[in-house]
């Protein structure tokens, strides 16, 4: 039996909570024929100190990564703790080694650094911190094929599109990948009714349940902007070769369309566990804990054109991705700092996409080297976005 070392970044975040739901689950099997299990060796966390120390305790955790210097840990004597900013990057440099997997599920740009902490330590990457690739695409792909790991993406409709494409030999062989979105609690607003909508109607997600920065994203559709721009980057297409659709079941996660016309759709229910297990073993399959597709309940799958005019987010990814250069790291900070004023009630919901069309306008276009350049772009961003909100 194969046994799996693996550090889960962003372990008290809902990826994380997912991801360990997979391994109680594999460990529970323990009796059944399967070829894999894990061993979580690293946790970390940006502050939940309690619940961080819980996750230690259960896994028997060698090592864990706090980003708060104050939180309050818990945990067994002789446990590697480190802590501040680069602390799950530190983490990684000194506990992981060549053919571990590494849950990448830190939330923003903080999660680029220990990413490619990681990939310099020979470690897989399970992918769910799509703004790593938004971000800094031209520095972590490159650096992944130098180091000869591999990148499977967690994201279920980034999952969706990696499964799919198992079916081609080449990618000159696709005409064209479609990401799902479910259009989230503003599907059916009109434009109006969004420029009045709070922060509690935005965090009002259908069907998905996740982090409050996320789900407003998805709220705004800039969640599925920022995926088309890391699909770019995982995949190598160009923005003509991407789309998204909307589909408000969320059991249709992408569509990958061949030249000869056929079409490969990955359905499932919307269950993070799903393609979290799927990227932790892939090439295998096993059963797992995630909900199940019941084709007896399944009475409709529906789709419809995303409204560019109330979710323009989806213009500027493709912006973003004919632009290339740095104005991905604009892209994705402008966004952040506009989610964080919104949440803070400093703006109103349509002026996320405003504030981050703005950035992009008065930026410009500078290439993207290295990190530092990527941090850089980033740190612009942030500021002009904070100095907008506070004009």
């Amino acid at each position: 039996m194969q046994r799996r070392r693996v550090f889960i970044l962003g372990s008290t975040g809902s990826i994380g909570t997912s991801a360990r739901d997979v391994v109680r689950d594999f460990a529970r099997r323990t009796g059944e024929a399967r070829g894999m299990q894990f061993d979580i060796v690293g946790l970390a966390a940006a502050r939940n100190g309690e619940l961080l120390s819980a996750q230690a305790r259960e896994f028997s955790a060698q090592c864990v990564a706090v980003v708060d210097d104050g939180a309050s840990l818990d945990l067994p004597s002789g446990t590697r703790v480190f802590r501040g900013r680069d602390a799950a990057g530190e983490m990684l440099a000194a506990c992981a080694r060549r053919g571990d997997l590494v849950l990448a599920a830190m939330v923003g740009a903080a999660g680029i650094r220990p990413t490619l902490v990681a990939i310099e330590q020979g470690c897989d990457i399970a992918l769910a911190n799509k703004e790593t690739l938004v971000a800094a695409g031209a520095v972590v792909m490159p650096a992944a094929a130098r180091a000869g790991i591999r990148l499977i993406p967690v994201d279920s409709e980034h999952n969706a599109l990696f499964q799919c494409l198992k079916a081609s030999t080449s990618m000159a062989e696709v005409r064209r990948v479609v990401l799902t979105a479910s259009g989230g609690p503003f599907r059916s607003r009109t434009r109006e009714e969004m420029a009045v909508a709070t922060v509690d109607d935005a965090l009002a997600h259908p069907t998905w349940r996740m982090g409050p920065k996320v789900t407003i994203d998805s709220a705004s559709l800039m969640n599925k902007a920022l995926e088309l721009v890391e699909a770019h980057w995982l995949f190598g297409l160009g923005s003509d070769r991407i789309d998204a659709i909307i589909h408000p079941q969320s059991i249709v996660h992408g569509f990958v369309e061949y030249l000869d016309g056929s079409v490969l759709a990955q359905l499932s229910p919307p269950d993070m566990r799903t393609p979290i297990q799927q990227a932790m073993c892939d090439p295998e399959r096993f059963d797992g804990p995630s909900r199940k597709l019941d084709f007896a309940a399944l009475r409709s799958l529906d789709f419809q054109p995303v409204d560019l005019a109330r979710f323009p987010a989806i213009s500027l990814a493709h912006r973003v991705i004919a632009t290339g250069g740095a104005s991905g790291a604009v892209l994705n900070a402008a966004n952040e700092g506009a989610v964080a004023a919104f949440i803070d009630r400093r703006i109103g919901f349509l002026e996320i996409a405003e504030l981050v069309r703005d950035a992009l306008d008065a930026m410009p276009v500078t290439p993207i080297g290295s990190l530092d350049d990527v941090l850089r772009a980033d740190g612009e961003a942030r500021a002009r976005t904070e100095a907008m909100v506070r004009a």
